[in-house]
């Protein structure tokens, strides 16, 4: 059978692959993943903060007591005219393509065209495959309309793909106000593919400190839902790839994106929890699931239970709730 499938421009074997996690900060783990049959890896994400601080310590150091004599007003060139930036990054990325054959996709996550640009730039130099931009995002501000909010994403997409050549994934919440309509903005815009979806990683509140703390919460196979329902809208309306993220756990989870139209299906949750060998177990799964149902190939099933495909369209808009809400049993309670 016939597990292969295309993202980014590129000809992949299977559509498995994890997703951006701390996993991938050690080469070996990469290797691991490619051993055990990811068809890509997307390396951990950078972070625009990380970027500024280095900055900031850069230019603190350079300009730090420079009045102090003479000739140090002179000394070093302006803090503008370096090229800096988590160096370590860059040099994981060309370690990890000299060590493995699967492409290696970079994440980078912020929020702004300063803080993404040159770095991207450097990213492609590097030797990644493709780029995937986490744009995490959470306004604040009351007087910033929607329209202005997705006018920042397009702007930062804009101007880093007139930039660099590589395939551009953009890694979005499920947060705006019309998604079909910002989607089709952004495949205008050159988006090559929209990974669906960002999870947001809420804070807590500890009630003996008083303090607000990250929270981070693996994913379930409930989380699925949400990217389920829009890869099945959007799959034949724009023309870019869809990656489901968020809560693919099982063979089942992964069948399932792609009958809805996923070009991808990314790990996670379950390589955190279970650990990397998953992979080949969810691949065997596959196979053995496809043998069973009598598919030749992932292009067979890819978007055959998408919205356009589906006998009823309905199944994933309003009709749906409505008739999810009135065909709800709840389980008898003993008084």
């Amino acid at each position: 059978m016939d597990l292969s499938t295309t993202y980014l421009g590129m000809n992949l074997r299977t559509p498995l692959v994890p997703s951006a996690s701390p996993l991938s900060e050690e080469i070996d783990n990469i290797k691991r993943m490619e051993d055990s049959g990811a068809s890509a890896v997307v390396l951990h994400s950078l972070f625009e903060e990380q970027l500024r601080l280095e900055r900031y310590e850069l230019y603190h150091h350079l300009s730090y007591s420079t009045n102090s004599f003479a000739e140090a007003l002179s000394f070093f060139p302006e803090p503008t005219e370096f090229h800096v930036g988590p160096e370590i990054y860059l040099d994981h990325i060309e370690q990890a393509k000299k060590e493995v054959d699967i492409p290696i996709i970079a994440s980078l996550n912020g929020v702004s065209v300063e803080g993404l640009l040159d770095y991207s730039q450097q990213i492609e130099q590097a030797g990644a495959d493709a780029l995937e931009l986490n744009l995490y995002y959470i306004p604040t501000d009351m007087g910033l309309s929607s329209d202005q909010i997705e006018s920042t994403y397009i702007n930062i997409l804009k101007t880093i793909k007139s930039k660099i050549n590589i395939p551009v994934a953009l890694k979005l919440s499920p947060f705006f106000s019309n998604m079909s309509y910002v989607a089709k903005r952004f495949e205008q815009s050159g988006a090559d593919a929209l990974v669906l979806f960002n999870r947001f990683y809420q804070p807590d509140i500890d009630l003996e400190t008083l303090e607000v703390r990250p929270n981070i919460i693996l994913s379930t196979p409930h989380a699925l839902r949400l990217p389920l329902t829009w890869i099945s809208i959007l799959y034949g309306r724009i023309k870019v790839d869809l990656a489901a993220t968020s809560g693919i756990h099982t063979a089942e989870d992964v069948i399932k994106m792609l009958m809805v139209g996923a070009n991808i299906t990314m790990l996670c949750s379950v390589l955190l929890r279970d650990g990397i060998e998953q992979i080949g177990s969810i691949e065997q799964d596959l196979l053995e699931w496809m043998e069973e149902h009598e598919y030749e190939s992932v292009k067979q099933m890819q978007g055959s239970m998408s919205q356009i495909n589906c006998e009823d369209p309905s199944a994933f808009e309003r009709s749906q709730y409505m008739r999810g809400l009135q065909n709800y049993k709840p389980d008898s309670v003993d008084n």
